[in-house]
């Protein structure tokens, strides 16, 4: 009887350890993921799973980190302040435990000002970092890819677009930096597709899923960083 009453409590305290560990994962917090951007936060011309957003969500929890389905508000076309229009009409409300922003290109392709995308630009930033709670840690900002070197392009001015588009990431990096949120210059990464076409989605313009991919791997380390921060 003594035996079996030693067995007995060992099974009780091993299904006690579960019943805690099992309680302390579901304790977990499910962090929730805000993306801000135009096409390229969209995912046009590549299905849903493949966008930059659901792909990052999705290595994240790989990497045991429990997210939401990250929401977005993007839309192709758009320019820095028709962003800011979205944003006001999505009536966005609550903190997240992280945010990233991309936008810029639309601005430059419509021919737009450096210095006028820099004032409407960190309005944004900084409306960004109110959605993390006023926490810039928690924000991670993506560099504008070139769209000079796809099919789309063609017969352009590759070289001026490049120029442009190194001006407007210089403004993004310095303001952002300067805010403390984290900067991440995927562009050299979009360059890649002048020789790997398969980077460059059906439509000749916007990056394929493959492209995504190697844009996730690249901001993984700050995003997770940034989405573990705890203030």
């Amino acid at each position: 009887m003594k035996h079996l009453g030693l067995f007995l409590l060992i099974i009780f305290i091993s299904w006690q350890h579960g019943c805690n560990t099992e309680t302390a994962q579901n304790d977990v917090k499910t962090m929730k993921y805000l993306a801000l951007g135009d096409s390229y936060t969209i995912g046009e011309s590549v299905g849903e799973q493949e966008r930059f957003p659901v792909q990052l969500a999705d290595t994240l929890r790989a990497d045991g980190i429990k997210v939401n389905n990250p929401e977005i508000v993007a839309t192709t076309g758009w320019t820095t302040d028709e962003l800011a229009a979205g944003i006001e009409e999505a009536n966005i409300s609550g903190n997240y435990d992280l945010v990233t922003l991309l936008i810029g290109v639309n601005n430059q392709y419509r021919g737009r000002s450096v210095e006028n995308f820099r004032e409407e630009y960190v309005a944004l930033l900084e409306q960004a970092i109110a959605f993390a709670g006023g926490n810039p840690e928690k924000v991670v900002v993506i560099s504008i890819p070139d769209w000079g070197v796809t099919p789309f392009a063609e017969g352009r001015d590759r070289e001026q677009i490049a120029q442009e588009i190194d001006a407007y990431n210089a403004v993004k990096m310095e303001e952002t930096q300067e805010q403390g949120v984290s900067f991440v210059n995927i562009t050299p990464i979009s360059r890649q597709a002048a020789a790997q076409p398969e980077l460059i989605a059906d439509d000749g313009l916007h990056p394929s899923g493959k492209m995504y991919k190697l844009w996730v791997d690249l901001m993984f380390d700050e995003v997770k960083n940034a989405i573990t921060f705890n203030p």
